[in-house]
């Protein structure tokens, strides 16, 4: 069994000896993992003694209060940053208010526990914090060892798919079993939440197998001259169906004749997340612009919508491992969060380079710029 050490810093006897007994006998378990996790707390009452315990025990999960005798809280968080200390840290605190969220958020807290929680908030918490702690771990591997753990990174990600579809099971059995009669209209809500979960599982799908496709360099044996307007065009008809039934229109702005020497597999997976992205990122009746153009040195590809837009602490964050934008403009919009890593990963094969402007409520432009003498792997 594997033993992760978690530090409650928190001025409150009552507290860390509460949460000492949780997780005394408490153990979690991931299919992604060969074994069984458990927990050894350690205690510090200030924020001071945190900071000695967090250099010499190198914790994996730090429990943090805000108010703390001598330095705060956020204080101690801005120290893990400085150190870069691979740990996960978790606000527990009697006073949240909207600063302390978003300065805790803005350094990398991980949850917010508000006091007093009961033993299941603390393990449900728990539960996420541990996951999203391997998933950051496995993805800082990845970029050492590349492909020898990408195996296991997926495995991380179909476990990811097992929420979406128990939910469809259970709707299913309910219809099953006439639950509400035999009125099919009764039926409807499950109906839409199946096809919602089902959508939501087709994504993370389609995410996982283009992130097979990447490679750390390219293939030359791949390499062609691939029409761009043709796989535009592919990339809009699989969307369109989202797109009408949310009536949001779709231009192409490009030469026939634009060609451009790479794998087609990879720019298919860069047309489908920039056009998919900005239909299922827009409002109801707006538009999406495509537009390639042939310059002398290079080949910028824009894609602009008129959606919901992002603002820019949001887009500073875009392109990393599993960051899905949460508020309530993107509520009930689902993915995998790996969409614009793998594109940026992508671009950066090719020796190009990504930019985004967005405005809230306005909307989004990425632009793509692709040098024409790709420079050699």
């Amino acid at each position: 069994m594997k033993i992760l050490k978690l530090l409650v810093i928190d001025d409150e006897p009552g507290i860390r000896s509460g949460i000492t007994r949780i997780l005394r006998n408490y153990t979690l378990s991931f299919p992604f993992l060969d074994e069984d996790l458990s927990f050894e707390v350690i205690e510090a009452a200030s924020g001071e003694e945190g900071i000695e315990r967090i250099d010499s025990k190198l914790p994996d999960i730090v429990l943090l209060d805000n108010r703390l005798p001598g330095i705060q809280g956020v204080e101690v968080m801005e120290y893990i940053n400085r150190k870069q200390y691979d740990c996960k840290v978790a606000m527990i605190t009697s006073y949240p208010s909207l600063e302390v969220a978003v300065r805790a958020t803005h350094d990398g807290a991980s949850d917010f526990i508000p006091k007093p929680f009961t033993p299941e908030e603390l393990k449900s918490s728990l539960n996420t914090i541990t996951k999203q702690l391997f998933l950051k771990r496995i993805t800082a591997k990845m970029k050492k060892e590349g492909r020898q753990v990408r195996f296991q990174f997926l495995s991380v990600l179909s476990h990811e798919l097992k929420s979406p579809l128990n939910a469809m099971l259970g709707y299913l059995e309910l219809m099953k079993d006439r639950r509400l009669g035999n009125n099919l209209d009764d039926y409807s809500e499950m109906i839409d939440r199946s096809i919602e979960r089902a959508n939501g599982m087709k994504r993370l799908i389609m995410d996982l197998l283009d992130f097979t496709k990447i490679r750390f360099e390219k293939s030359e044996k791949k390499i062609k001259e691939v029409n761009l307007k043709e796989v535009a065009m592919l990339a809009v008809d699989s969307v369109q169906p989202l797109a009408i039934q949310n009536d949001i229109s779709i231009k192409l702005d490009m030469d026939d004749k634009i060609t451009f020497r790479a794998d087609p597999d990879d720019m298919e997976i860069i047309f489908n997340n920039l056009i998919s992205n900005a239909v299922k990122y827009n409002k109801n009746g707006g538009k999406v612009t495509c537009n390639v153009s042939n310059r002398e040195d290079n080949i910028q590809i824009v894609v602009r919508d008129t959606g919901i837009g992002m603002s820019g602490e949001e887009v500073s964050k875009l392109f990393n491992e599993f960051v899905r934008i949460k508020n309530d403009r993107t509520k009930g919009i689902t993915g995998s969060g790996l969409g614009l890593s793998i594109l940026k990963k992508l671009v950066n094969i090719y020796g190009g380079e990504i930019s985004v402007e967005s405005k809230e409520n306005e909307g989004s432009t990425f632009t793509i710029v692709f040098p024409k003498n790709i420079p050699s792997n």
